[in-house]
């Protein structure tokens, strides 16, 4: 019989302090270190569904939506959004907030793909989804729909022809800014 666990049971909030050594020289929280807090809480929400060690296989879209400052509080609320056989996709949204003025910004929205591996190193099934509103829902099949234009877009990507010489080279990327000078 098929195993079955509740979006809510994994949703995962990391909130931390966004402090000096985080930043650039402009007092900017580097991209990385949200990049790491964001990888830290896909692991955990992913972990927790598959009750399985799990890795990062893939991340989607990461776009800096604003910035975020030293002395902020950032929140990465975290929930998976769809399940394969061994693969989860880990839906992650990044909120800052200003302590002094309670200002709250959307900084980041991001989609991980974690995989589930058992003990002997090998990929193991995880749980199937219940969605319990609409809004699970929702991003279950947007994120389904992602997989299957990620699919599509690969197939046609690799049905692209390419190039032999400078001078085809040239012909296509003519009204790009670059400028071909193959020898």
């Amino acid at each position: 019989m098929e195993e079955y666990k509740k979006v809510s049971y994994s949703e995962t909030i990391l909130t931390e302090l966004m402090i000096p050594s985080y930043s650039n020289f402009g007092g900017k929280i580097h991209g990385g270190v949200i990049l790491s807090l964001m990888d830290k809480v896909a692991y955990v929400c992913a972990a927790k569904h598959a009750d399985a060690y799990c890795v990062t296989a893939s991340i989607e879209g990461v776009d800096f939506l604003a910035p975020v400052e030293v002395g902020e509080l950032v929140s990465l609320l975290a929930s998976v959004n769809y399940v394969g056989n061994s693969s989860l996709v880990v839906g992650i949204k990044v909120i800052s907030e200003n302590i002094k003025t309670h200002q709250v910004k959307h900084t980041n929205t991001s989609y991980f793909t974690m995989v589930a591996f058992g003990d002997d190193n090998k990929p193991v099934k995880v749980p199937a989804l219940i969605l319990e509103n609409l809004e699970h829902a929702r991003r279950f099949y947007k994120a389904f729909m992602r997989k299957e234009l990620k699919k599509k877009y690969k197939s046609e990507s690799d049905a692209t022809i390419i190039l032999d010489t400078a001078d085809e080279y040239k012909s296509v990327l003519q009204e790009q800014r670059c400028r071909v000078e193959i020898q």
